[in-house]
């Protein structure tokens, strides 16, 4: 699996670029040398920069797509578990996956037609908290919406919550997932 840990290798390093430096920095020759890989080792991988960002965001979706999945499996509480799971991935993503999640920032910026993985992903995600999960459909999307929102906010630095009350958000959103 030498190929494949080298491609991620090259993921990981495109987006810790967009994530410090921001899409316009995003360039093979930059990746390249921040994935300690020769040009031509990219481009073994991916054959131009939209083919990188896409990579990105079929990243993104699979490790989004997994922990989603990963989360409801576990749940032994049927009525809500979609919603907790894109809950408990979304607030563990702010945190964890914050590199990863500027695969979705260059794709808008490049081609946001690169984002219909996730846009596909998420749509099937609500499909489930609608009309699988038992919960109000209103409400299930206002807890998919806000834990979202803190998602989104975390990447941007907008507001940042202290751990504290980013824990207790987190217990607010999970309380209303229960019948």
């Amino acid at each position: 699996m030498p190929r494949e840990s080298k491609r991620h290798k090259i993921l990981e390093a495109a987006a810790l670029i967009v994530h410090n430096q921001g899409t316009d920095a995003l360039t093979l020759d930059a990746v390249a040398k921040q994935a300690e890989v020769s040009k031509g080792g990219l481009l073994y991988h991916f054959s131009s920069k939209e083919s990188l960002v896409k990579g990105l965001v079929e990243h993104m979706d699979t490790i989004y797509r997994g922990n989603v999945e990963g989360y409801a499996d576990s749940d032994q509480e049927e009525t809500g578990k979609w919603t907790r799971a894109l809950v408990n991935t979304m607030y563990k993503a702010g945190i964890e996956n914050k590199e990863i999640s500027a695969g979705m920032l260059a794709a808008q910026g490049i081609n946001p037609e690169l984002l219909k993985p996730l846009q596909d992903t998420y749509a099937n995600w609500q499909q489930q908290i609608q009309q699988e999960d038992g919960l109000d459909e209103v409400q299930a999307t206002i807890l998919r919406l806000a834990v979202d929102g803190l998602w989104l906010s975390e990447i941007f630095g907008l507001g940042t919550l202290d751990e504290d009350l980013r824990q207790k958000v987190l217990e607010r959103l999970l309380q209303h997932t229960h019948k």
